[in-house]
């Protein structure tokens, strides 16, 4: 304070009201920061760098994760902390109430997920979904399946219509990438899209045991939900679109440029640290 108004009022007059020595004032102005100011100035110049990075969307837990996968000994609290301090905060999450009509679940069909998000292998357990997407030209709609033991969306697809082949084409991606043809859970809500013939037969031929939320149910497919979600967030709702194909390159860019990418170094990172605690420890002689 002393500083800011040095110009304003005598110093020794403020020191006195203070209850401040100018001799330490005068020490203050000639002291060299500390050595945590200076790894506090570092650590900021790299929280900014990852946050411009990431357009500005990523909080501090998620860059938290960032900088602990670059090596980094800080904890959460610190990086909250400098982030308040210097204005940057990521994008905060809007909730939206919808309703809709379910449709009936097909003979056979069970609600094999049953809240159970956790997955310790690939390619065991996906969630799929569709949401839309606003543009200047109308709606885009997306279509997406993620595997719940990465979060890696494996699979997605996007037209102007909302039907049973927009869906199929999103897992059929999915089945690309998968390399055993073990048997997958398949989970989805009860949209007239996913309890189609079509979208049961195709299921059917390709090893997928099909599981849908019961009715009323929104948390059944919370794992989906909360991607879309953080998809709205972090870039559609920050975005206006004027063309379908505009909307279409920038999803493309969120999920294969900036999700995909930052969930497989997670997922190696959290490998890495299980085979470090497995290992057993070798007693020095």
């Amino acid at each position: 304070m002393i500083e800011r108004c040095r110009d304003t009022f005598p110093i020794r007059l403020m020191c006195r009201c203070l209850k401040a020595s100018p001799s330490g004032y005068y020490g203050w102005r000639v002291r060299a920061p500390s050595v945590r100011t200076q790894d506090n100035q570092r650590l900021l110049g790299r929280i900014e760098a990852l946050h411009a990075a990431s357009d500005g969307v990523l909080g501090a837990p998620r860059l938290w994760e960032d900088l602990r996968y670059a090596g980094e000994s800080c904890s959460l609290n610190r990086v909250a902390r400098l982030m308040h301090r210097h204005g940057l905060r990521g994008v905060p999450v809007r909730r939206q109430w919808r309703k809709k009509s379910s449709s009936a679940r097909p003979a056979g069909v069970e609600n094999h997920l049953d809240r159970d998000f956790r997955a310790h292998v690939p390619n065991t357990k996906w969630v799929t979904d569709i949401t839309f997407i606003e543009t200047a030209e109308g709606w885009l709609y997306l279509s997406a399946v993620k595997d719940l033991c990465s979060d890696v969306v494996v699979g997605w697809s996007m037209s102007h219509r909302q039907t049973r082949e927009l869906v199929i084409q999103a897992v059929l991606m999915a089945l690309w990438q998968r390399e055993a043809r073990t048997p997958v859970i398949l989970h989805s809500d009860r949209g007239c899209q996913f309890t189609s013939y079509e979208y049961q037969r195709f299921l059917k031929g390709h090893n997928l045991v099909c599981s849908m939320s019961a009715v009323g149910s929104c948390a059944d497919n919370a794992a989906m939900e909360g991607f879309f979600g953080m998809l709205k967030r972090e870039r559609v709702h920050r975005r206006i679109y004027q063309t379908r194909a505009e909307a279409r390159a920038d999803v493309f860019d969120y999920i294969e440029r900036f999700h995909n990418p930052r969930c497989r170094r997670r997922l190696e990172t959290a490998k890495q640290k299980e085979l470090l605690l497995t290992q057993p420890s070798v007693e020095k002689g």
